[in-house]
């Protein structure tokens, strides 16, 4: 399955440099992503766990499971997480005609006003599978949405690696800075489970906290 960089190389960033794909500070913080969510279980062990170390996290959520998992979904909230957008139905920007997919992230972002008030429509959005078209983007970001994507892929989703390379992916590509890929969904739970604590402990061993994209 591997057709993708565990590290984002830096012609990447630097020819769509108007997304996000790592975020400078001047603390030794990381920023831990968890996309395709509210997922029953899997999502609540991620909050669990994150809690252990007082780490926060963004979680780009999918609109219908926002729907299906409301409580879930204001469990993120509560415990002091970011949220952003992931469309409504997890389209592909290179396979949806412009049209259905901006109106799939309305319905997300609709969705996301309605079960918080407080934090009213996210404008931070990630493309499911990281692809999408260049008009696209230019629409969202004209109206005020920051595209988050990443340096650091987990791939948690992919079924090919075993949960000890999904570690080793984010342990020797991440930095100061980071923004890494994990998913709260059935396909990368295992691996997930397996990683994500063991990231928490040995980046915070090394003084590294853990922060939410704002």
């Amino acid at each position: 399955m591997k057709s993708y960089f565990t590290k984002t190389p830096g012609f990447i960033m630097r020819f769509f440099s108007k997304y996000t794909w790592r975020l400078s500070s001047n603390k030794n913080e990381i920023f831990l992503t968890f996309d395709d969510g509210p997922t029953p279980e899997i999502t609540e062990f991620v909050i669990s766990e994150l809690k252990k170390f007082n780490a926060k996290a963004t979680f780009f959520c999918i609109g219908k499971n926002i729907r299906n998992q409301s409580e879930i979904f204001r469990k993120i909230i509560s415990e002091g997480h970011a949220i952003g957008n992931h469309t409504q139905n997890h389209l592909h920007g290179w396979k949806t005609s412009n049209e259905e997919y901006l109106k799939n992230v309305l319905a997300c972002e609709n969705i996301i006003s309605e079960l918080d008030q407080k934090i009213g429509a996210s404008k931070l959005f990630r493309p499911p599978y990281g692809k999408i078209k260049n008009s696209q983007a230019r629409h969202l970001l004209k109206n005020g949405s920051k595209i988050i994507m990443w340096d650091v892929l987990s791939g948690d989703f992919d079924t090919s690696i075993s949960k000890e390379k999904c570690l080793q992916n984010v342990l020797k590509n991440t930095k100061k800075g980071s923004i890494i890929v994990f998913h709260d969904s059935v396909k990368a739970a295992e691996k997930m489970k397996y990683a994500l604590p063991k990231v928490l402990q040995i980046f915070s061993d090394k003084g590294f906290s853990f922060s939410k994209i704002n």
